[in-house]
């Protein structure tokens, strides 16, 4: 079956009892138990639920992997998979990182002995000097956030798989309708839902797949152990969103490219990220590996003094965190997501007081780019009032 059609499917066959094409939120903790020593396959909610298990059912099928595990948030989805290292272990990471994942591995995952090398993931050289014999997986972004890098999964899952260490990737950006990594090689998925899964700016939501059965019954291990878990209510939501995934995915896609190459011509912007364009280094191995492309990109303009007012006068773009969501959002990665990777590291990968990240929403595109052109025209005055001041 198609996975347009799997998609809008989710959750619409699973409920026999009364045959609801939307399935139940059950909104319960504890379940009761036929007898002793028998069990309706629902003990505790935290172990297993039946609204989560249906969203962890369909992003396992989806992804092509054996199971699927429903967090809290993307970063308690990051934080599940990373305990199952230990002390002295070593983990090769993608250079150009988000903000969030870089904290939770340098501030947090540090204190308990677990150390990361950050490198470009594309660069198989690079890759063979991180590696120690402590290495115990490599994590790869895949395009990263905010620069866009893209790395070949089938090569770098390969070489992986050659060093006996686990390959993660973080497909948040994709989503499994253009991209499924373990198809290419990978031994987990990790998503951030709370973007484009969820697609609506409503739900804090983090996604993890494994193939594998003993991979898999770690995860499950660990997901209940630690109890990060998605709640039902929440898990309603997601699956509701992922029901229209192809249709936001396919609008996403056509408006980014659209704003893109427009940007590319702008006389204030120097550079535009996006794997969409011929002239992205990563376009060939995107369109290889990929069905298609997100609606996120960056872009840099001439002069760090447009970035402020750019973000005060955009009015139908939200200046504003996330992305994926229906409704457009503009960030300033150097201050806001990327915040806590320190200022050497960010301008070595040029995260610098010039970018800026735009999730495109699925408005209409000429209303966004009036939107940007006007927000543009009001920055470059007042930068050329200061300059003649």
């Amino acid at each position: 079956m198609n996975i347009e059609s799997r998609l809008a499917q989710i959750g619409s066959v699973s409920e026999p009892t009364t045959g609801a094409v939307s399935f139940p939120v059950y909104q319960a903790t504890a379940f009761r138990h036929p007898r002793l020593g028998e069990s309706t396959g629902f003990d505790y909610a935290r172990t297993k639920s039946p609204t989560r298990s249906v969203l962890e059912d369909a992003i396992a099928d989806l992804e092509s992997g054996d199971a699927g595990f429903a967090c809290s948030s993307g970063m308690a989805a990051l934080q599940t998979i990373f305990t199952l290292f230990s002390q002295g272990d070593h983990l090769i990471v993608s250079l150009d990182l988000y903000g969030g994942t870089y904290r939770l591995l340098e501030q947090i995952m540090s204190r308990f002995g677990v150390s990361a090398s950050y490198v470009d993931t594309n660069d198989v050289e690079a890759l063979e000097e991180a590696y120690r014999p402590n290495t115990k997986a490599i994590l790869i972004e895949t395009p990263t956030n905010p620069l866009m890098m893209v790395t070949d999964l089938k090569l770098v899952c390969g070489w992986a798989k050659n060093k006996q260490i686990l390959s993660i990737v973080d497909n948040t950006l994709l989503t499994p309708y253009l991209q499924r990594p373990i198809e290419l090689g990978a031994d987990i998925v990790i998503h951030s839902a709370s973007k484009y899964l969820g697609g609506h700016n409503d739900v804090l939501a983090g996604l993890i797949v494994t193939k594998g059965q003993e991979l898999s019954e770690q995860m499950a291990f660990l997901h209940n152990s630690i109890g990060a878990v998605l709640g039902p209510q929440d898990s309603w939501l997601l699956m509701r969103g992922m029901k229209t995934l192809a249709l936001r995915m396919e609008r996403h896609e056509h408006n980014a490219t659209t704003i893109a190459r427009y940007l590319q011509w702008h006389p204030l912007v120097t550079d535009v990220y996006y794997p969409a364009l011929e002239s992205h280094p990563g376009y060939a191995v995107q369109n290889r590996q990929s069905s298609g492309n997100t609606g996120i990109f960056s872009f840099k303009v001439t002069d760090a003094r447009l970035v402020e007012p750019i973000l005060r006068h955009v009015k139908l773009i939200a200046f504003a965190e996330s992305l994926g969501g229906v409704e457009s959002l503009m960030t300033y990665p150097a201050v806001q997501t990327h915040a806590d990777i320190p200022l050497e590291i960010r301008e070595k990968v040029g995260v610098d007081d010039r970018l800026l990240r735009f999730s495109v929403g699925i408005e209409h595109v000429d209303d966004l780019i009036t939107d940007l052109a006007q927000a543009l025209e009001h920055a470059q005055a007042e930068v050329e009032g200061d300059n003649q001041a």
